[in-house]
C-alpha cells in the first residue's frame, strides 16, 4: 500500500503540470516560464534571483535563461541589489498582471476539476497529511545533508 502511495505522490506533480501546460499553451507560455512567473507573483516582488530559484526548486544558473526570456517578453525586470550590484532582484512589469490573472484563472479551474469528488473537509485533511509528509521529507533531507557534510 505505502509503495503505491509513493508512486501516486510522484505522479501528481507531473500530471498537474501537464494539465496546466496544455491549457496555458495558447498563452504562449512554456512550463518553465509560467512556473517562474507564478512563483514570483506568489512570493511578491523584489526577491533575489537565488530566492526565486530555491522556491521553484532549480539552480540559480538554470533560472537565468528563463528570466532573460521573460525580460525579452517585457514581463519582468531585473534590477541590481542596492547592497550587492552582482545580485539581481526580480520585479514583475504591468504587462505581466493580466497574464498572471489568466494563469491563475486556468489553475483555479483545473484545481476545481482535479479535486472533483472531494468535499472541503476531505481537502483540509489531505492538506494536513501532505504537510506531515512534507515535513518528514524535509527532516530526512536535512539529516542526510548533515550526514554527508560530516
Amino acid at each position: 500500500m505505502a509503495s503505491s502511495i509513493g508512486f501516486r505522490l510522484s505522479r501528481l506533480p507531473h500530471l498537474w503540470r501537464s494539465i496546466l501546460d496544455r491549457r496555458l499553451a495558447p498563452l504562449g507560455l512554456t512550463q518553465t516560464r509560467w512556473v517562474t512567473l507564478y512563483h514570483l507573483w506568489r512570493m511578491g516582488e523584489g526577491h533575489p534571483q537565488c530566492d526565486l530559484a530555491k522556491a521553484i526548486g532549480v539552480e540559480a544558473p538554470s533560472l537565468v535563461r528563463t528570466l532573460g526570456q521573460l525580460e525579452e517578453q517585457g514581463l519582468i525586470e531585473r534590477r541590481a541589489c542596492d547592497n550587492d550590484r552582482r545580485s539581481k532582484r526580480i520585479f514583475l512589469t504591468p504587462k505581466a498582471t493580466p497574464l498572471l490573472e489568466q494563469i491563475d484563472s486556468v489553475a483555479s479551474q483545473a484545481r476545481t476539476e482535479i479535486f472533483e469528488g472531494l468535499d472541503e473537509e476531505q481537502l483540509e485533511k489531505l492538506n494536513e497529511w501532505l504537510g506531515i509528509i512534507e515535513a518528514n521529507g524535509l527532516a530526512i533531507q536535512a539529516r542526510d545533508q548533515q550526514g554527508s557534510n560530516a
